[in-house]
């Protein structure tokens, strides 16, 4: 038995780091062995050991296994902007080959490994690839992070479609609410089940990312469940 999922998101700072960790957790609790992995980073910081990325780091503190670094965020680069932009900055050329043999390595120490994308759905990598070239080549079901604010219904639908159109599974979504004066919130999320032809997967309120208070209805057993067997 060996998968995982790959997490995106209707826009950058939506949680998707959140919902990873979260889920990283969740597996554990039901004694599944699980490790994370941010293939391209921005903004990292600098360390003795080189480049690190916060998202990576809460990732690998969160996982069931202690990989190699560099096996968890292949890519990593220090100017907070767009991958291309940054890739173009460090003279390096951003390569899914490299990418899936990290994969591959993290899936010889863990039957599952939490993928977490950069940005959105379609954020390009250089002028060609985009992070829908990493989940296809990953061959992963996806698992969508729906940022609760103003604007999120649109967001959330064109990014549903778009994920359907590339032609890879729709494991569910994740409602996150990242703006805390939101209003009919209850609302928004009965709107999207409508509509998102895929289950809703958990539901988090506003809060800080490691308080576990903050959950409405976390990643379940029955959720639990439902993402290993569409991932093996």
């Amino acid at each position: 038995m060996s998968g995982g999922w790959f997490i995106t998101g209707t826009d950058t700072g939506v949680g998707k780091t959140r919902v990873a960790c979260r889920l990283l957790a969740a597996l554990a609790r039901a004694g599944q062995t699980a490790v994370g992995m941010k293939p391209v980073a921005s903004g990292c910081q600098a360390s003795a050991s080189g480049l690190r990325s916060d998202d990576a780091e809460l990732l690998l503190a969160a996982s069931g296994v202690t990989p190699d670094y560099a096996d968890v965020n292949p890519y990593r680069f220090a100017p907070a902007i767009a991958p291309p932009l940054a890739a173009l900055e460090a003279g390096v050329e951003i390569n899914l080959e490299k990418i899936l043999a990290s994969f591959r390595r993290l899936q010889k120490i863990s039957p599952w490994v939490v993928v977490e994308g950069v940005g959105g759905w379609t954020v390009p990598l250089d002028e060609r690839l985009t992070m829908v070239d990493v989940a296809r080549t990953l061959r992963l079901p996806v698992i969508l992070v729906v940022g609760l604010r103003l604007g999120c219904l649109n967001h959330a639908l064109l990014t549903a479609a778009a994920i359907r159109r590339a032609d890879v599974p729709l494991a569910g979504w994740v409602a996150n609410q990242i703006d805390p004066v939101m209003t009919h919130v209850s609302e928004n999320i009965a709107t999207l089940e409508k509509r998102i032809p895929a289950p809703l997967l958990a539901r988090f309120r506003f809060g800080a990312p490691g308080n576990d208070d903050n959950s409405l209805s976390g990643f379940s057993m029955e959720t639990i469940m439902h993402l290993t067997q569409i991932a093996e």
